[in-house]
């Protein structure tokens, strides 16, 4: 017998090993489930256990893709959507007692002695048909606010950074769990077969900034062709997609048929389902070589879409450049472009730091919205900013006339949505006077995934995936559909 032979013989006897010694086991496991849940296996249609069908919408869906601009780091909701005029009033004065109700602190403000309140340093003004406040800080946004849907009773449970925006973006303060963006590609798919279904783009402001990870855009437990893609702002915008020197097209291809034959060979021994995501991820690189360079060529932009966006447009990397890009991605069929901001994490010197945030994301926000609008894909394309949780009514650290700081506060802030089938000009929810607490319609994390994705045509109830036993699902074991946000 030849080596390889034997090799193979082996990989068939551990195989049979294992199936042997897990088949009892396997057999009771039908057997009780038969038991506990009686139409598990009935097929029938309307079953909430039946399987998912990969690529197929559950009903019509109001929008086609997402644009997410992440605020990474918390913008203070205190200046910049809820304005409350009772803070500027109580200046310097005593958190109530009644307020607080015990609700938990941070480590950064649990010791302090005493909990003043700060009102905002800068103005608001109420603009458009819902008469939405927005601060000063925020003047292209104000132009806009009759196409935003602005929710101010957002609340999360996770206070620190890491679990707060892993619970945005994954439904779970863990990690190792399918992101949003994953979820969406493999409930619909690719609307381009040469991009891919989810991409991730970079920037990093002047302030205080978080770190991003990559499990925020991992596939978790999902196939691995599921994953964001991150595209970066050198030359080479998706890294090892060129060619490498003296490896031509024609080279490159006959390359992957040959390591396509031995992948099948692999899974004709193995039954490994992750071999088949291996081949379609080569092929995808392969037909991205030609996709990419021109779908994220923006030198073909007119100077009125770079005047529209910014100055910053033009830098690759910024902020600017990253909404722009996202556009043209999005126009040219990818599901779900996430765009990370850092530097919204102002525990102190925030009346500086979030000004100059401000300076360099609002334009090209706006931007954004009104660009898809002109276009005509504002309608099938739903755009979301905001950030990860609020900023306290009281300030960290010293306060002055001049200068103060805010903690996390996941208790309430405000996020906004436009486009793909969400009301315009409408704001949602409602604060107490002090921005503490949500007195009216609160909406929580996965509420808001379950309303996101059934502005896609997908049932969080139903886009599950089996996984250790278990049905796994965005939305985990919460959630409802915000209708009242929906057109």
């Amino acid at each position: 017998m030849t080596k390889e032979k034997e090799i193979i013989e082996h990989g068939l006897n551990t195989n049979r090993r294992h199936f042997l010694s897990k088949l009892s086991l396997g057999l009771g496991s039908v057997a009780l489930g038969s038991l506990l849940i009686p139409d598990l296996f009935s097929g029938r249609s309307g079953s909430r256990f039946q399987d998912f069908q990969a690529g197929i919408p559950h009903f019509a869906p109001k929008a086609k893709r997402v644009i997410y601009l992440f605020q990474n780091g918390a913008p203070s909701q205190l200046e910049s959507f809820d304005f409350k005029p009772k803070l500027r009033e109580m200046w310097g004065e005593e958190l109530p007692d009644s307020i607080r109700q015990g609700q938990r602190l941070t480590g950064m403000t649990s010791s302090q002695s005493s909990f003043p309140l700060v009102g905002s340093l800068y103005d608001f003004q109420q603009y458009g048909q819902a008469r939405a406040w927005v601060s000063e800080l925020f003047p292209y946004t104000a132009k806009i606010v009759d196409d935003l849907c602005i929710v101010k009773s957002m609340h999360t449970e996770a206070i620190n950074h890491d679990p707060a925006l892993t619970f945005f973006q994954t439904g779970a303060q863990q990690g190792n769990r399918p992101s949003m963006g994953a979820w969406l590609s493999y409930g619909l798919g690719s609307e381009n077969s040469n991009l891919p279904a989810f991409t991730v783009l970079l920037s990093k402001g002047t302030g205080n900034g978080q770190g991003v990870y990559s499990k925020l855009w991992s596939n978790g437990f999902l196939e691995s062709v599921h994953q964001g893609v991150q595209f970066s702002s050198g030359e080479d915008p998706v890294l090892y997609l060129s060619n490498q020197e003296g490896m031509s097209k024609e080279l490159r291809r006959k390359m992957l048929d040959r390591l396509s034959e031995l992948n099948h060979l692999s899974f004709e021994r193995l039954g490994d389902p992750e071999i088949h995501s291996k081949i379609a991820q080569y092929e995808m690189a392969y037909r991205m070589q030609t996709a990419v360079p021109e779908a994220t060529d923006l030198s073909k932009e007119p100077d009125m879409i770079f005047d529209l966006y910014g100055e910053d447009s033009r830098k690759p990397g910024t902020y600017a450049a990253n909404c722009l890009l996202a556009r043209k991605l999005s126009e040219n069929g990818v599901r779900f472009v996430q765009l990370y901001h850092q530097g919204w994490d102002q525990h102190g010197n925030l009346p500086k730091e979030m000004k100059a945030q401000a300076k360099d994301t609002d334009q090209a926000t706006a931007a954004l919205v009104t660009d898809l609008k002109q276009r005509g894909l504002l309608d099938e394309t739903l755009v979301i900013w905001g950030g990860e949780f609020g900023r306290t009514n009281y300030s960290q650290g010293k306060l002055t006339k001049e200068n103060y700081g805010r903690d996390h506060h996941p208790r309430c802030f405000t996020i906004w949505m436009a486009g793909g089938g969400v009301k315009p000009g409408v704001v949602y929810g409602e604060t107490d006077d002090f921005g503490y607490n949500i007195i009216k319609d609160p909406v929580h994390v996965h509420d808001f995934q379950a309303t996101v994705l059934h502005q896609l045509g997908l049932d969080h109830e139903k886009l599950v995936y089996k996984h250790l036993g278990r049905r796994f699902r965005l939305t985990d074991v919460a959630g409802k559909v915000v209708s009242d946000l929906l057109v």
